[in-house]
């Protein structure tokens, strides 16, 4: 193909504004420093476990999907094929599925109606902040550190965003109430708060059943919207004991319930939803939304909706039931991470690292600031890959802190990853020697 020369250069300055902020790079740059060096060994990516996909089960959810709208919906074999092949309903083809599946799982009574199917979880956060971003003075408070995904639909959105302090247990209630009230008498109108209760990303933090409630009563005395995001409260390491959803908790409506496949179903599919059951002009505030997807992605692909129903009628609407597998995975590479690091550092004191009860991610923290240039060294001399933590906090921060991800490894490139993260932390430590040597073989530069 012939490249045009002398072609007009487009300014940059008519462009959105989110095109120069620095968390819109995030990702772009970990992508490069990942195909530049293939043979890393990557705790980076929070992408589920690859070892049980099976593409056969494809043609088997779609065989059950058509058979419930065959049998169950009473569909004949041109209103089946036209669900299917055609445009569909905005809020999509599954919601009932979907509600039947947080029923069983999550204990939440959802009205299909509230329900919008989406392109991923990211399109469900975008329409929930653009419907609530109304004019300048509106804002939104989050966790800090808090999920790349949130900050960049946020910008997209021209919705600012008040950064929460998080403890050891998830959001700290307290200065979440003081900072509420500061931006309100500041003129601000704060529309919500983004909240991961279990596992956050990137902090690996769950809160306590009691700050659960706690955060549902504040919300109710505030007048504060929630948006909960789960994608990983299905993993825990004793899924008998896990604890309930803020949605399910939710007896006053305010809580925005947004969830993903992606994790738990099929992640290529992409599809995420929204529960949206709060009353707005006479209709649901999911209505609202549907709008706005009409003219953003018109509808989420039926097929993939397809694969996802499929699923979900397989295994008896229990995604807990589907995972079992990928769960004790999930399990033992945590555990699996947890005992390599204490291995390799147990006589580094200025190491650290916190110990979550499930999830896809720890938090190690080291005495050097982690900043992308110490990626890049640790990616070409020594082979591994992590998500320097200053990503999640914005722009002009500097942090100790790395995020690892256990999901996708198996156990022999665990323990290679971490020899391999033990020599570049150790490469970085006062004389160089103080992380155990003796655990593995760290490896030099990735050939």
């Amino acid at each position: 193909m012939q490249i045009r020369e002398n072609l007009a250069e487009l300014s940059s300055e008519p462009l959105h504004a989110s095109l120069t902020a620095a968390s819109m790079e995030s990702m772009n740059l970990l992508n490069n420093i990942a195909g530049t060096y293939p043979e890393a060994v990557s705790f980076a990516a929070g992408r589920p476990y690859e070892g049980f996909f099976d593409t056969d089960q494809l043609h088997e959810y779609l065989k059950v999907f058509t058979g419930y709208l065959r049998c169950e919906r009473g569909m004949t074999e041109q209103q089946v094929s036209r669900t299917l092949l055609q445009y569909g309903d905005t809020k999509g083809v599954i919601a009932e599925l979907i509600a039947r599946n947080l029923a069983v799982d999550e204990g939440i009574d959802a009205d299909p109606r509230s329900v919008v199917v989406t392109v991923g979880f990211q399109e469900a956060l975008f329409l929930v902040l653009r419907a609530l971003r109304a004019d300048d003075r509106d804002a939104l408070l989050a966790p800090s550190p808090t999920y790349v995904g949130l900050s960049g639909a946020a910008l997209l959105t021209d919705l600012p965003v008040l950064p929460v302090p998080s403890g050891k247990h998830g959001l700290d209630l307290g200065e979440l109430v003081r900072l509420l009230r500061a931006a309100r008498d500041a003129g601000r109108r704060v529309r919500a708060c983004y909240v991961t209760p279990d596992f956050a990303n990137p902090v690996g933090i769950s809160m306590t059943v009691a700050d659960r409630h706690r955060l549902l009563e504040i919300a109710a005395s505030e007048g504060l919207l929630l948006l909960e995001d789960n994608p990983y409260g299905l993993f825990h390491r004793t899924p008998d004991r896990r604890p309930p959803t803020l949605k399910s908790l939710d007896t006053d409506g305010r809580v925005v319930y947004l969830g993903s496949f992606a994790k738990s179903g099929v992640a290529g599919a992409r599809v995420g939803f929204a529960v949206a059951d709060q009353p707005v002009g006479g209709g649901l505030l999911a209505d609202e939304l549907s709008k706005i997807k009409s003219m953003l992605t018109v509808n989420t692909s039926p097929i993939a909706q397809a694969v996802i129903g499929g699923k979900l009628i397989a295994n008896d609407f229990s995604l807990v039931a589907a995972n079992t597998r990928e769960t004790a995975v999930y399990q033992s590479n945590l555990t699996q991470v947890l005992e390599g690091l204490a291995k390799r550092f147990r006589d580094c004191d200025d190491v650290t690292w916190n110990e979550p009860d499930g999830g896809f991610f720890v938090v190690v923290t080291v005495p050097f600031t982690v900043d992308d240039a110490f990626l890049e060294h640790a990616a070409r001399e020594h082979g591994v890959l992590f998500t320097p933590m200053h990503h999640f906090f914005g722009a002009g921060t500097e942090s100790r802190q790395l995020r690892l991800s256990i999901s996708t490894l198996t156990p022999e490139r665990i323990e290679e990853g971490l020899d391999r993260l033990a020599a570049a932390i150790t490469s970085r430590l006062p004389g160089g020697t103080t992380a155990d040597a003796t655990v593995g073989t760290a490896t030099g530069a990735v050939s």
